[in-house]
């Protein structure tokens, strides 16, 4: 007997990936910061950078998608619980993060299976008191590099690409989701950074999205979409002189 459309909406409800509760800020995000190699120094009447190697050199660094992976893995997967009292040690807290980050950075688990942290509001309250131990169990500089969204930069990106990009990412917002994206500049090796996007305003002109920034996690930052130019920005920081970029969105496939 051919099912009606009644039952369909059902079996979809049943089948569908648990909706993701909203990414907030001080909540959901570290409270250190993916260190930086270089201070920069910006021009703006030349435009020209300028940069000098940090002294002391930074013992945490080239880690912004370890830790925008990670941020959003302990979004879809913990639970903290401040009523509960604390665990003594850092080994057992130790392997709630190794437990973390062993999951699916693509998508929530059910309210049920999340791991509980106990003693923390959430992942900011948690990573300003197990800092060293957060730095130790979420994964080396390496993983920063062995990405998939690499091979997709090395070709060209469409002003199209970039619209239907934008739309795609304010959607996810809208639905609750907080994506991930790669921000390029290539050929030029200007930026190369992850973040995470968690609310947007919509105008006629564009979006203004907040982002996560792992690099200045002290406040959200915005990544801005003109419609006109069909382009991304960025404003002035410490490690980008501000302006138009490429965006890719990274951990929402299997390929990608």
């Amino acid at each position: 007997m051919p099912t009606t459309a009644a039952q369909q909406k059902e079996i979809h409800r049943a089948t569908a990936p648990p909706s993701p509760r909203r990414f907030e800020f001080e909540r959901d995000t570290f409270a250190f910061a993916n260190e930086l190699h270089w201070e920069y120094r910006f021009d703006p009447t030349t435009g020209r950078t300028t940069f000098t190697q940090r002294k002391p050199k930074p013992d945490y660094a080239l880690r912004c998608f370890v830790l925008t992976r990670t941020a959003r893995q302990f979004h879809y997967h913990a639970r903290f619980d401040p009523n509960l009292a604390p665990l003594r040690d850092d080994h057992s807290y130790q392997s709630l993060i190794r437990e973390i980050v062993s999951r699916n950075p693509r998508k929530p688990c059910a309210p049920d299976g999340r791991v509980v942290f106990p003693g923390y509001t959430g992942l900011r309250d948690f990573s300003r008191a197990r800092e060293a131990l957060l730095k130790s169990n979420c994964g080396g500089a390496w993983q920063s590099y062995v990405l998939r969204s690499h091979w997709r930069m090395v070709f060209p990106i469409s002003r199209a690409h970039q619209e239907r990009t934008a739309k795609s990412l304010l959607a996810e917002i809208q639905r609750g989701a907080s994506p991930i994206i790669h921000l390029v500049r290539f050929p030029q090796l200007t930026i190369n950074h992850g973040m995470i996007l968690f609310d947007a305003s919509e105008t006629p002109a564009g979006v203004t999205f907040q982002a996560y920034d792992p690099n200045q996690p002290t406040v959200p930052t915005e990544v801005s979409f003109a419609r006109e130019s069909q382009t991304f920005s960025l404003p002035t920081n410490l490690y980008w002189a501000g302006g138009v970029l490429d965006v890719i969105e990274i951990y929402r496939s299997w390929w990608m």
